[in-house]
């Protein structure tokens, strides 16, 4: 091998058909869980790093990639796990780095049939692939939890800040949103046919967590998340407190909502990510192609910038920008 190489063995993975903690010793697991097979027969396999901790306690379940092409979830949780020492343990965290394999592997947001994961949860047992997938996935995987933190990032064009989606009417939900250390909370249940709204119905408390942009390693998002689970965890009495803390620095919305063009053109958005603007503040031009501007869009009331567009290109319909409007006080 060159001598600008460093190869490391690759270590033993455990193949499963479904989570079962109960029969694992205390410590750090490398778990591979079969939900479908391939056009070539092959297993599709989601990895899972499960820390079992040496004393009682709940459930945690963190996942990542559920959107092919949201990778800032995967590092956060492999860098928390090394963080994590069993033995101090209450309870069992349970990381799933790639939840979406087929999507990851072909850098898509989506599954190969071409539908979002994140909108067809719980699935069905008899169905088309993704359908199968989710259905799979949920069985084997996300109803023996007690609590779900759900990673995600912006889609292809958009930014997002660090920012929680939660419902802040549950004292639990709420409790952990809080310690995340994000920019933003937004009060939120769950639309039907995501994860979390699944998770919710098999009474397991979960939250949504976006971190940044997609497609992208963003190493100060990822320790920013990292930091902020590991506080969650302290919350929740699975670990006890350590020398780093998430700032509590979070404006809290009690609604959010995007705005989207009503022509095309070429779109230059203004304000940044976590600003707060005011209501009838310019927010973005609209240019046609010969640098004429045609639209100035306005904030329709006061709020704070969750997320916004980075693509220019921007046909009638396109997003300009997610506002948040603040809880009351």
């Amino acid at each position: 091998m060159s001598d600008w190489i460093t190869a490391f063995e690759r270590r033993p993975v455990q193949v499963v058909d479904r989570l079962a903690v109960d029969g694992l010793a205390p410590g750090i697991h490398r778990l591979a869980l079969e939900l479908i097979e391939d056009a070539t027969g092959t297993p599709v396999r989601i990895p899972l790093l499960v820390v079992r901790g040496a004393g009682a306690g709940p459930m945690v379940g963190l996942t990542a990639a559920v959107h092919g092409n949201e990778l800032n979830g995967i590092p956060t949780i492999h860098r928390l796990v090394k963080r994590l020492d069993p033995a101090a343990m209450r309870g069992t965290v349970v990381g799933a780095t790639i939840v979406n394999v087929p999507g990851f592997l072909r850098y898509d947001r989506l599954f190969p049939d071409e539908r979002d994961l994140n909108r067809i949860f719980p699935g069905k047992p008899a169905g088309n692939e993704s359908d199968v997938y989710a259905h799979r996935l949920v069985e084997r995987l996300i109803a023996p939890l007690d609590y779900l933190l759900d990673l995600h990032t912006a889609s292809f064009g958009r930014v997002n800040s660090y920012y929680v989606r939660a419902d802040m009417n549950d004292e639990v939900t709420a409790k952990v949103a809080r310690t995340l250390g994000a920019e933003i909370i937004v009060h939120n249940e769950g639309a039907d046919g995501t994860l979390r709204a699944c998770a919710a119905e098999h009474c397991i408390a979960a939250l949504t967590v976006e971190i940044g942009d997609p497609q992208v390693i963003d190493r100060g998002k990822v320790k920013e998340s990292r930091v902020g689970l590991r506080d969650a965890l302290e919350a929740l009495d699975v670990v006890d407190a350590d020398a780093e803390t998430a700032p509590r620095r979070a404006v809290e919305c009690q609604r959010s909502y995007w705005l989207y063009t009503d022509t095309g053109g070429i779109l230059d958005v203004l304000p940044g990510l976590a600003e707060a603007v005011e209501a009838g503040e310019p927010i973005a031009h609209l240019l046609d192609p010969w640098g004429h501007k045609v639209r100035t869009y306005r904030a329709p009331e006061a709020g704070v910038v969750v997320g916004r567009s980075t693509n220019p290109v921007a046909s009638t319909g396109a997003r300009i920008l997610h506002l948040g409007i603040r809880a009351p006080s």
